[in-house]
């Protein structure tokens, strides 16, 4: 149980620090808008659906976008990035780092590739050990 609070509360803490950057991305329902992410990071909704592992489809079409599994895909992965972004040196920067590094923790796996087997939560757990000072 001890366990189950514990990553509640770091859940909600991950939340809260990156919650500028994902607030920023939605629209005036609510939902994250896949055109406001594109815009921000300067690429393609096909590269947007790629890099997050949603069918290309998803993010063209409103009411898939807005669907829960997408909307919960894009907030991971803008809460990664949010937390990337600023020793990575930019949004742009960090979106580079989140699909292209590869990652010794994961097998040299990149962050994409993790998040995309629905395993966002072992990508920030890794991130606040390497906050903290730990090893990759």
């Amino acid at each position: 149980m001890a366990n189950v609070v514990r990553s509640s509360l770091k859940s909600k803490a991950m939340a809260a620090i990156a919650t500028p950057l994902v607030a920023s991305m939605m629209d005036s329902s609510g939902q994250i808008a896949a055109t406001r992410v594109v815009d921000r990071f300067g690429i393609s909704k096909t590269q947007l659906a790629e890099t997050i592992g949603l069918p290309r489809e998803t993010l063209y079409r409103a009411e898939r976008s807005g669907a829960t599994k997408a909307q919960a895909r894009l907030r991971e992965v803008l809460e990664i990035l949010s937390l990337v972004s600023e020793w990575a040196g930019g949004p742009q920067q960090a979106l580079a780092w989140y699909r292209a590094q590869p990652i010794p923790a994961f097998g040299e796996r990149t962050a994409a590739a993790v998040v995309k087997e629905g395993k966002a939560s072992a990508v920030r757990d890794y991130l606040d050990h390497m906050a903290l000072g730990g090893f990759a």
